[in-house]
């Protein structure tokens, strides 16, 4: 009895448990398309990861070693692979080992295993950018798919690589729908950078303002503050607003916000020329 499954992962028919677990890793890594810049390594990969998916369940291993390619309508894995492009393999194997029949003749005597191993994947896995702000301080953002649009809420500190199931969006299959699982990418942003929970932002002062000090006014992602510079302030000296930055969604604490100082030096020309000689002349060469 032809069972290709085997043959795909590089296996004999008898192989342990064990030994399918370490042909798939190999191989997954040898084709995953991030690896693999072959044109043909993505399809490959697919084969791979729908023949594990049926060797490391022991029930659905069970089943295949029973039947072997018949379930494919006579055809060996590779070539059943191939008539499938455009669908999904693992859900044509959830559907087929489901009991769903319908594919090439091997719902026959298949009955009894129906909802033994649930239905197909209806989750569709997807991305979404969204503007440095909101992932700060949450917000509502579009989202189009499958020519639907709708709104999600994204929560306030939203952490990027982060995953977002909503429900209800996702793939239907006889009268169930599965969820959208969205990974979020944050936008950069000119003048925030983020780092963990806490917030940098620069902002100017003027040469009069860091040798002498001055109050000056700066606008937050919450509100206006008012800072008072020192005398003889630094280029890039900082200054801490507390709980002024992103929230923790597991702590609910919010991390601080860090103005970071601009010393913006006035053009020489626009100047009193009698100002410029004595600065010229009174002016220390010393670092």
């Amino acid at each position: 009895m032809s069972k290709s499954l085997y043959d795909t992962l590089g296996l004999a028919s008898d192989a342990s448990a064990e030994e399918i677990k370490k042909a798939y890793r190999k191989l997954a890594r040898q084709y995953h398309p991030d690896v693999n810049k072959d044109p043909k390594a993505e399809e490959k990969f697919k084969e791979i990861n729908a023949a594990y998916e049926v060797l490391s369940d022991p029930q659905k291993k069970a089943q295949y070693d029973n039947y072997g390619d018949s379930m494919f309508g006579g055809q060996n894995f590779h070539d059943f692979a191939r008539g499938q492009r455009g669908a999904n393999l693992d859900d044509i194997l959830r559907q087929m080992f489901g009991g769903g029949g319908g594919f090439g003749g091997f719902g026959s005597g298949f009955g009894g295993a129906q909802g033994g191993f649930g239905g197909p994947n209806l989750d569709i896995e997807s991305s979404i950018t969204v503007p440095f702000i909101v992932s700060v301080i949450g917000g509502t953002h579009s989202v189009s798919l499958s020519n639907e649009s709708f709104d999600i809420k994204i929560p306030a500190g939203i952490n990027p690589g982060e995953t977002m199931r909503v429900r209800g969006k996702g793939k239907t299959f006889q009268g169930q729908r599965g969820d959208l699982l969205l990974k979020v990418n944050v936008a950069p942003n000119d003048q925030y950078v983020r780092n963990g929970d806490d917030l940098t932002k620069n902002f100017d002062i003027s040469l009069k303002t860091a040798l002498f000090g001055d109050k000056v006014t700066v606008e937050t992602l919450d509100k206006e503050v008012k800072l008072t510079i020192p005398a003889n302030t630094k280029q890039g000296q900082k200054f801490r607003i507390k709980e002024a930055g992103v929230i923790n969604r597991k702590t609910k604490e919010r991390g601080n916000l860090y103005l970071q100082a601009n010393i913006v030096l006035p053009k020489i020309d626009s100047l009193d020329g009698a100002l410029v000689e004595m600065m010229r002349e009174k002016l220390p060469t010393e670092v």
